[in-house]
C-alpha cells in the first residue's frame, strides 16, 4: 500500500546550513548522502511525498541529480530557498506556494483529515477551529511547539533528518491538547 509522507528544509547542497543549524555533518557531501539515505529508508518509489519548502540550495544540475536519487512522487510547496528547484519543476509532481490536502481517514469526522501545507508557520489557518492541521517548515525547530495548536514543524532538523509518515504526524497531533473553540464556548455556558 502506498504511504503519504511530509518533510521540509533539507537544504540539499547548502554548505552553510550545517553551521547555521548545527547539523552533525562534516561537509555538504556527507549531509546530502545521509539525507538521501534517510529519505529512502522510509519512502518507497510508489509513495507520495509533500516537501514543504527549502528543498535545496545549489546549482540546478546538482539538485536534479539528487531528486533523481530520491524515492517517491514528490510534490513541492516552495520555500524561500527554492530557486534551483523552480528551474527543474518537471522533476516534481507539481510545485505550489500553498496547498490544502484532504486525506481519507476513517478516524476523522466525515472520513477526511484536512491539512494545510505552507512553508511558514501560521497562528491561524483555514479550518484551524474545526480540526484542520497545519504543517510547516522554515524555522528549523526554533519555534516552540504549541500544545494547544494542531500545527508543527515537519522540517528534518526536528525529526532526526527523516521524513514523517501520515501516521507519525497523526500520532503527534493526537498528543496535542487542542480543544475546538466551539467546545470551549459550550463548556463556559
Amino acid at each position: 500500500m502506498n504511504q503519504l509522507f511530509f518533510t521540509s528544509d533539507h537544504h540539499f547542497g547548502h554548505e552553510n546550513i550545517i553551521k547555521y543549524c548545527h547539523r552533525p555533518f562534516e561537509n555538504v557531501k556527507e549531509m546530502n548522502e545521509i539525507l538521501i539515505q534517510r529519505w529512502n529508508e522510509k519512502i518507497k518509489p510508489q509513495d507520495t511525498v509533500y516537501h514543504i519548502g527549502d528543498f535545496g540550495l545549489t546549482y540546478k544540475e546538482n539538485l536534479q541529480t539528487i531528486v533523481e536519487r530520491l524515492n517517491g512522487k514528490i510534490h513541492l510547496i516552495t520555500g524561500n530557498h527554492d530557486s534551483a528547484a523552480l528551474q527543474i519543476k518537471h522533476k516534481f509532481q507539481w510545485v505550489k506556494e500553498y496547498y490544502e490536502l484532504k486525506v481519507k481517514d476513517p478516524d476523522c469526522e466525515n472520513g477526511v483529515q484536512r491539512i494545510i501545507l505552507f512553508h511558514y508557520a501560521m497562528r491561524t489557518w483555514r479550518g484551524s477551529g474545526r480540526g484542520n492541521w497545519h504543517l510547516y517548515g522554515h524555522s528549523h525547530g526554533t519555534l516552540p511547539d504549541l500544545e494547544d495548536s494542531l500545527s508543527f514543524d515537519v522540517g528534518v532538523d526536528c525529526h532526526d533528518f527523516y521524513p514523517l509518515s501520515y501516521d507519525e504526524v497523526k500520532a503527534i497531533m493526537q498528543q496535542k491538547n487542542w480543544v475546538s473553540p466551539y467546545e470551549r464556548e459550550q463548556s463556559k455556558g
